[in-house]
């Protein structure tokens, strides 16, 4: 199976602070592939310099065989690129219907957009409960839902999270992994950031831990789980 995602060399940073040196990386047609690392390693710049958001001072995106690192958002967006972002970033004055319609905004297939509306509704029953309130009366993991089914709207091919379980507690987390799980299985390429390690290693089937913006170590996530410095550093054991 070719490589559908393929960042080569990539640097990338803030003014004169470098957040990527020089990283390497593939995203197999679908995967699901976590990305480890501790606060500044790099997690998040990752993400957004493939979702489009920050432009790479060097090195090389690919996407299905296309190159990627000079096409704006909105046009990876068209490509099936869709980032969840940390944060989740949702319009709390809009419903929580006008937030998911919002994220099929550069479709023209009402009849499917309608159709992925009932399928999100479908995987998480409580957005139906909610979809007249206003976004920002949801509880925190209502509104990580929100923003993982608004980018279902936009029909990824590649679905990026940011720290999906950031500020959630244990149950909700455990839950938001569960329909990620189902959101693969349904056929979806997933690149997950997040720091609960063990979560990610048991959905991911491989992983990167990132250090100071530079690719430490790398592999199948099974084999990373029952890695000593892996256990040592990152999952407590």
């Amino acid at each position: 199976m070719s490589a559908d995602l393929i960042l080569s060399e990539v640097t990338a940073g803030y003014g004169p602070i470098l957040a990527l040196r020089g990283i390497s990386l593939e995203v197999r047609e679908g995967e699901v592939v976590a990305l480890l690392g501790a606060n500044g390693a790099g997690k998040t710049t990752t993400l957004r310099v493939i979702a489009g958001l920050l432009p790479p001072l060097a090195g090389t995106i690919s996407f299905a065989g296309h190159p990627l690192h000079r096409l704006p958002p909105e046009q990876r967006v068209a490509r099936g690129i869709v980032l969840v972002p940390e944060g989740r970033g949702i319009f709390p004055e809009l419903t929580v219907e006008e937030n998911l319609r919002l994220g099929a905004w550069h479709r023209r297939d009402l009849r499917a957009v309608r159709t992925d509306l009932e399928r999100v509704f479908h995987l998480f029953p409580i957005l139906r409960e909610r979809r007249a309130q206003p976004a920002g009366t949801l509880s925190g993991g209502e509104q990580q839902m929100l923003a993982i089914g608004r980018a279902l709207m936009a029909r990824p091919r590649l679905l990026l999270l940011d720290e999906p379980s950031l500020g959630l507690a244990p149950l909700v987390v455990q839950h938001i992994f569960e329909i990620l799980r189902d959101i693969h299985e349904a056929g979806a390429t997933l690149l997950i950031a997040e720091q609960n390690a063990y979560l990610a290693l048991t959905l991911a089937h491989w992983a990167y831990i990132l250090q100071n913006g530079e690719i430490r170590l790398q592999g199948e996530a099974q084999t990373l789980r029952e890695n000593p410095e892996v256990k040592a550093l990152y999952l407590g054991r």
